[in-house]
């Protein structure tokens, strides 16, 4: 087994490619027009245009209709059900025991418990809205909720 020294490192055979000389001459592959093409925008210096450019054709991003929008109040707030809440080993469930236990994501502000599922235990919980079911289910069950 040999060791390998800093000063004889190199890279592994084949990953390193010589760069493309283009323009330098017949024998190279990619003389006289370089690899672009005869005549055309592209083909000139400096002949590039933005991205979605038409050619002054009214591109296509500006002909459709401008049309709804994604509100981020949807990945503030979360919907818990009766059931994720009967498996949480804790008795007193807030915003972040739910983060914790993994039952909301991390960006959630708001979570609401839907009656979906069965309620067993006295739960309490803190600063969790819950629907009119939910609600009852909870207190039926000897729980409460804390606003």
């Amino acid at each position: 087994m040999s060791v390998t020294q800093l000063n004889s490192l190199q890279p592994a055979p084949g990953s390193k490619r010589p760069r493309r000389r283009v323009g330098r001459g017949i024998g190279s592959g990619l003389g006289k027009t370089a690899g672009r093409g005869h005549k055309g925008q592209k083909s000139r210096s400096g002949g590039f245009h933005k991205v979605g450019f038409e050619g002054g054709q009214m591109p296509l991003y500006r002909r459709l209709p401008k049309r709804g929008f994604t509100s981020m109040s949807r990945h503030l707030r979360a919907e818990v059900r009766l059931s994720e809440i009967q498996a949480l080993p804790v008795d007193e469930i807030d915003v972040q025991a739910l983060k914790q236990a993994g039952v909301v994501g991390h960006g959630v502000r708001f979570v609401k418990v839907i009656k979906s599922g069965e309620l067993s235990r006295k739960v309490t919980l803190k600063g969790v809205s819950a629907t009119a079911g939910a609600r009852a289910a909870i207190e039926a069950a000897g729980g409460s909720l804390v606003e």
